[in-house]
């Protein structure tokens, strides 16, 4: 029996409780690393007056995970194609725990080493969002995947959530360093899944491990392996492969797969990272208070991420990214414009960007599973690893922009901050238009979300937006 015949069984399979627990386990994957992530806002909002950090040394301390990003990404999506998607996965973990739990150590002022820990932070996440991305698409069965396949996005901005909630209850208790200990969660989450979740059959597929690949599905449908088709007949399978120059035979839309995915992370972590100081300053309120009120923005982050994981059923992928760019450009320039209003009483900076973190946030969970779905299996790890490099460059230039604009030689004081905040806010908004128009005019609809083994590779030969996608 040949083994698309397997393949298709697992198309239309149930979904098990081995399944859910695998699922389970990537999405809390998700919540451990961005939680270690975003944390660094609140930790620097603490030790910056201590330490006294300038504009320069704090926005390298924000940028050194981006740096990190870009780093783990140009590496992260070749490894997981090449040796597998589960390796991976556990190395990231490791090096994510290690560069956020391992801030509890530092002497005071060593924002150098500070900086050091946020680099291997960075290459952790870029690896395990590669990965898990992948993972989530390639275990999912055919038939639910654009169902499913962005819920699991939902749970960063849970950990963006449980960063701001730990901030504001727990930093006056605990101290920034107590806080900073809850980094080493991910080395539990590697327990987990050494034990509890199996490497993606597909790219067991795809290498030729047939008899992996059958036990894999096994496990997944909690099925006998005995009682399974056994895979026979042709089969064009790749060799570990770590070359990256396979995704120029889709020219356009890898490349702007790096710019659009560049210009939302510019967004996204430059208001993220500098936020809470931004409203620590301009409303001259304590780092705790600050963090209350990106609870709200991280809440409203979360919604967007639910609501918009659920339209891909009616509105197509591409589609939502466009209109989801306009709608974060226009927010941003209303947070740069109008930064020391109010209305009813409360912030009408955090307003903004509350409105717009429902997108700039949200949207991530349709834009990676919508890379997967462009390319062949074969080539999704190192076309997601394309993207996360332009997911590093922006947790650069985001981070950076505030920096640059209020003087990185400067104090970080409420004045400079005050000053750079409309110019800095407007530069995020033109990169959110960038985004929505990267979507519009030049990005192919969404066909299968993956080939089933990963074989297929039709080169581009025409602009993506006037003819149907290859896949």
């Amino acid at each position: 029996m040949d083994y698309p015949d397997l393949v298709a069984m697992y198309a239309e399979s149930r979904i098990t409780p081995h399944y859910i627990r695998a699922y389970a386990i990537l999405c809390l994957g998700y919540v451990a690393e961005f939680f270690d992530f975003f944390l660094v806002a609140y930790l620097l909002a603490v030790v910056r007056p201590i330490w006294h950090l300038t504009y320069g040394q704090s926005s390298i301390v924000l940028l050194a995970a981006g740096a990190g990003a870009i780093f783990g990404s140009l590496f992260s999506g070749a490894l997981g194609d090449a040796f597998g998607r589960r390796k991976l996965l556990m190395f990231s973990m490791a090096s994510c725990a290690i560069g956020a739990g391992g801030a509890v150590f530092l002497p005071d002022g060593a924002w150098v080493a500070f900086a050091a820990l946020r680099f291997f932070v960075g290459v952790g996440l870029s690896g395990s969002a590669t990965t898990t991305t992948v993972m989530v698409v390639e275990i999912t069965p055919l038939r639910l995947r654009k169902a499913l396949t962005g819920f699991p996005l939902t749970a960063a901005s849970i950990g963006a959530v449980v960063a701001s909630l730990s901030a504001a209850t727990l930093i006056d208790r605990l101290g920034w360093r107590g806080v900073a200990a809850f980094g080493f969660f991910p080395f539990l989450l590697l327990i987990l899944v050494y034990f509890c979740v199996p490497e993606s059959p597909f790219w067991l597929v795809s290498k030729g491990r047939f008899e992996e690949a059958r036990s894999s599905f096994g496990t997944l449908m909690q099925r006998d392996v005995s009682a399974l088709p056994v895979f026979v007949g042709g089969h064009d399978t790749q060799p570990p492969n770590s070359n990256l120059a396979e995704l120029f035979a889709f020219p356009i839309r890898t490349l702007m797969v790096f710019i659009t995915w560049t210009a939302l992370s510019t967004t996204n972590f430059g208001v993220y990272l500098w936020g809470p100081t931004v409203v620590s300053m301009m409303l001259n309120v304590t780092a705790s208070a600050a963090a209350h009120y990106f609870l709200v923005v991280s809440i409203v982050a979360l919604i967007g991420r639910v609501v918009l994981s659920a339209l891909p059923v009616w509105i197509s992928r591409r589609r939502l990214c466009a209109w989801s760019g306009f709608c974060i450009a226009v927010a941003l320039a209303g947070a740069g414009l109008y930064p020391r209003g109010y209305i009813l009483g409360y912030p009408l900076f955090v307003v903004f960007v509350a409105f717009g973190a429902f997108f700039f946030d949200g949207i991530w969970v349709v834009i990676s599973p919508y890379v997967v779905g462009i390319y062949p299996t074969r080539l999704a790890g190192r076309a997601i690893g394309v993207a996360q490099a332009g997911n590093g460059v922006g947790k650069i230039i985001g981070p950076l922009c505030l920096a640059v604009i209020a003087g990185t030689g400067q104090l970080v004081t409420p004045t400079a901050t005050t000053n750079a905040v409309t110019p800095a806010f407007l530069f995020m908004a033109g990169c959110a238009l960038v985004f929505g128009l990267g979507f519009a005019f030049f990005l192919p609809e969404e066909g299968v979300d993956s080939d089933a083994a990963g074989n297929a590779l039709e080169p581009e030969r025409a602009p993506a937006r006037k003819r149907a996608p290859t896949s």
